[in-house]
C-alpha cells in the first residue's frame, strides 16, 4: 500500500475503535477497503482485522488467508500470520495455530517477535502442551525485565 492518505484515514479509523459501534466500525472499514482494488491484500488484511477486533474471527479467517495467498508482504504479512493464528486458536483449531506460529519465528525477525511467541503460548495451551507454551512466554519476557535475565531464560529452556 503506498498512498499515505489512505494509511492516514485507516490509522484515524483504528484510532476511533473503542469510541464507535462495532457495525459502524465494519462499515467504515468496508468502505476505506473499497476505495483500493479489489482483492487487494492490504484491503483483506484491514478487512479482516475489523472483522476480528469486533468479534466475527469466523469471518476473518478466510479473508486473512486470502490476503496471505494474494501476496501480502512486510509487517502486514507478519501481523496477518499472527492475527490469522489467533483466530484459528479461537475457532477451536489451535493445532493450526501452533503450526503457523511455529513457522513464524523461523521466518526473520523483527518488533513483532514478541507478539509471535505471546500468541504461540496461547495456542499451545490449547493443544495440551503448557509447560512448553510457559517456556515460550518466559523466553519472550525476559529480555524485558531489568534484572534476572539470564536466570529466567535459563529457567524457560529448562521447562522446554
Amino acid at each position: 500500500m503506498g498512498d499515505p492518505d489512505w494509511e492516514r484515514r485507516l490509522a484515524l479509523l483504528w484510532a476511533s475503535i473503542d469510541d464507535v459501534p462495532a457495525a459502524d466500525f465494519l462499515e467504515a472499514t468496508r468502505d476505506l477497503v473499497a476505495e483500493l482494488p479489489d482483492e487487494d491484500p492490504s484491503g483483506l488484511f484491514e478487512y479482516a482485522s475489523a472483522l476480528d477486533s469486533t468479534g466475527h474471527p469466523d469471518m476473518a479467517a478466510d479473508r486473512y488467508q486470502q490476503a496471505l495467498a494474494g501476496g501480502l508482504s512486510g509487517r502486514r504479512r507478519r501481523r496477518a500470520v499472527i492475527q490469522l493464528a489467533s483466530s484459528l486458536r479461537n475457532l477451536g483449531r489451535a493445532e493450526e495455530s501452533v503450526a503457523l506460529l511455529t513457522a513464524e519465528l523461523d521466518a526473520g525477525s523483527d518488533d513483532l517477535d514478541d507478539a509471535v511467541r505471546a500468541f504461540l503460548a496461547l495456542a499451545l495451551t490449547g493443544v495440551g502442551r503448557e509447560r512448553e507454551a510457559v517456556s515460550v512466554a518466559l523466553t519472550a519476557l525476559a529480555p524485558h525485565l531489568t534484572r534476572y535475565n539470564r536466570s529466567l531464560a535459563a529457567y524457560a529452556v529448562d521447562l522446554d
